[in-house]
């Protein structure tokens, strides 16, 4: 893996105020151990933002290769931040929590989320945690591309299939001779058979 993969991590205001309070001590040593671990794993920690409505702003600024969730009981809320802050930009999100209410591990890994860490964070572990999130992430989008490939794909052959079947109808032509003309005009103008198609039918459209 890269040595200089950019990092956000998304976390709330860890600061302690309360000496005594025992349970923001522990989440702030928490978190310290993972930011740690990226330190010493060589990976370059760029920023850490809090879940609000300006996510999406400080994220296109940075353009981080990778988004660390860190938290806790707003685990649901800092997620649904993020999601709707990498809508338009996908980027691989890992999720660290200490909170063993799996409630919503479903709805983090439908939402994107490439690795759901609950508990057991110790800085020797961040790097394989990562690769494998890295990874998954390049898998799930080369499917994805796949998949709007093969929608591109079928939607083309139904388009030339009509667009043939105009030129059968109006020029008296057969399949293959109406074939044969969509594809020289294709090769003639540089351009791919479906999209000759289409611009063929959508002036059909346009004269009546």
């Amino acid at each position: 893996m890269n040595e200089a993969l950019r990092i956000v991590v998304v976390a709330p205001d860890l600061a302690v105020t309360d000496p005594d309070d025992e349970y923001a001590a522990q989440q702030a040593e928490r978190s310290r151990m993972l930011r740690i671990g990226l330190l010493e794993a060589h990976f370059n920690l760029v920023a850490t933002l809090p879940a609000d409505v300006f996510l999406a702003d400080r994220l296109a600024q940075l353009q981080p290769d990778l988004i660390i969730v860190d938290t806790e009981s707003e685990a649901r809320d800092a997620l649904e931040h993020v999601v709707l802050a990498t809508r338009d930009e996908r980027r691989p999100i890992v999720m660290f929590t200490n909170d063993e209410d799996t409630t919503h591990v479903k709805d983090a890994v439908a939402a994107g989320v490439c690795a759901y860490i609950v508990a057991g964070l110790a800085p020797q572990r961040i790097r394989p945690i990562l690769d494998v999130a890295m990874a998954r992430f390049a898998h799930e989008q080369a499917l994805r591309a796949q998949l709007a490939d093969a929608k591109t794909e079928l939607q083309d052959r139904k388009t030339i299939d009509r667009a043939k079947g105009l030129l059968m109808q109006r020029q008296g032509l057969s399949e293959q001779a109406a074939y044969e003309k969509l594809r020289k005009t294709a090769m003639d103008k540089g351009l791919k058979l479906g999209e000759v198609a289409r611009r063929m039918l959508e002036m059909v459209d346009l004269l009546g």
